[in-house]
Order: structure tokens, then sequence, then C-alpha cells
């Protein structure tokens, strides 16, 4: 058996093109959705990642802005623009690329951002709506996931999920998106013992570590659905997430490749928190 491919590229242009209809009809009542992104730094990696999201924006109509400063700028400066945005009437989302140089509380300039502009969903409310089932904006990552598994028409109620990775960006809110659709969820980590005797109970499997390779193929439940949000370089620097791809798409029902799988849904879900803002807001 080799697993059917659920191509994330292909998933994010449908969802695109809704987005570019939405937005189009929020500009003709004067409310065209603006985002703005924050660049800090010269991070080769973020620059990338700012650059796609920008254009991601011009492409489906929406006004964004992009804010580049160096990275000796200090916190307060940094915390000043937030504030500055909180009150543009033309923003509805704001974005501050992560990482930050090791001087700025990362942490602190999350809580800065308004809840209600913070289309990451990393806001200590946002976070605290999310795990009391009041999604105001879902992390894009982990929404991006759902989506995958609702454009197969996957029963996830009732399902076995293991989510392998527990950070506050796609571990912990992917099981509780995962949990609010009903299925039973298992969180593992980097002390999960035996970490293959829970991944072969899964009926869904989203590995999120950054470590290449972590899954294999005997630790894949024949059938499964294997999500792989890794994004690592292999032996010839090739991009590769953390799933061993050749062989696990041996076993598993549905996987997703590296590149091409659920990156490009990160960024298409960050324009759908947006747009959604922007209506939320008219």
């Amino acid at each position: 058996m080799t697993a059917q491919i659920i191509s994330g590229t292909a998933l994010s242009q449908q969802i695109r093109q809704e987005v570019s209809q939405r937005a189009a009809a929020l500009t003709t009542q004067g409310k065209q959705p603006g985002l703005a992104v924050i660049l800090v730094g010269e991070n080769p990696a973020s620059q990338v990642y700012v650059r796609n999201k920008v254009k991601a924006c011009e492409d489906c109509g929406f006004y964004s802005i992009l804010e580049k400063y160096d990275a000796d700028l200090s916190e307060a400066t940094l915390l000043a623009h937030i504030d500055r945005l909180n009150h543009d009437p033309k923003i509805n989302g704001i974005l501050v690329q992560l990482p930050l140089p090791a001087h700025i509380n990362a942490n602190k300039v999350i809580e800065a951002i308004a809840a209600e502009k913070d289309v990451d969903g990393f806001h200590i409310s946002n976070a605290g709506l999310l795990m009391t089932g009041q999604p105001l904006f879902r992390p894009c990552t982990p929404y991006g996931v759902m989506k995958m598994l609702e454009a197969i028409n996957y029963p996830v109620r009732g399902a076995n999920a293991v989510v392998v990775g527990a950070s506050n960006i796609v571990g912990k809110p992917q099981a509780m998106l995962l949990l609010q659709a009903g299925a039973t969820v298992t969180i593992c980590n980097s002390k999960t013992r035996d970490l293959g005797a829970h991944t072969r109970n899964a009926d869904i499997l989203v590995v999120a570590t950054g470590k290449r390779n972590i899954v294999t193929a005997d630790m894949v439940k024949p059938g499964a659905v294997v999500l792989d949000v890794g994004m690592n370089r292999d032996d010839d620097g090739k991009l590769c997430g953390d799933v061993d791809y050749a062989n696990v798409k041996e076993v598993a029902g549905y996987i997703t490749p590296v590149p091409g799988g659920v990156g490009p849904m990160t960024i298409t879900m960050l324009l759908v928190n947006t747009i959604e803002a922007a209506e939320r807001n008219l």
C-alpha cells in the first residue's frame, strides 16, 4: 500500500481563491483587509517567510505593510511600533516574525499585540479561548492541519490522534483542535518513553519536533494519516520533514510531503485569520 498524498499546495490555492473573493467583497464596502508584518534583524529564513507572507497578501487583494528593523532595535521601540499598529484602523492583523533578537522578550512582544489583531493566535487570551473551545483565532499551522483532515473527509471524531511535539505554536494548540473535533488525543514530547508505542496506536499522527526522521515506518499504524509539520535539511541540503517519508508512505494511508505539505497551509491560514478579523471588525 502506498499512501495518498495530501497536497498543501493544491489545497492552499483553493482556499486562497475563497479568501480573495472575501477580500474583494470587503474592499467594495470600503474595508480592505490589512496585515502588518514586522521583521527585526537579518535572519535569512525569516526574510524568506516574511517575503512569502507579504506576497500572499498582495495576491489576495489585501493591504499589507512590511516594517523592517535592525537587530539592535530596542524592545521599548518595538513595543511602541506595535502600539501604533494596534491603533491603526487600516490594520486588521499584526504579525511579528519570530525568532527575535536575544535582547527582546518574545512573550512580552506577543502580549503587546491587541488580541483582536493577533492573527498568529499566540496571545495568551487567544490561547485561553482556544483551551476553552471558543477560539478567536486558531494558530495557523494547527489550523492548516485541521483543514487538511477536512479536505480528505477524515472522520476525526472518535479517532486516536497522537501529536509528537508540545510547543505553544504547534503541538499544544494542535492537540486542543483535535480534542475539540472529538479525537482521543495523546501528546508526546522529547521525554516520552518508547515513542513508537504511542505512535503505532495513532489513526492520526501529527509530527512537529524539528528532528529529522524521528518517526520511521515501523512506528506507524498501517493506514494512518501522517501529517509532517517538520522542516529540516537532509544530507544533500534538501528540505525534508520529521518523518522518514520514503518508507512511511508505504505504510500510511495518507501522508503530507515536505515541501508542499503543511508549509503552504500555514501562510494560507494566516490569510484566513486576517480576513476573519476584517469581517469581524466590519
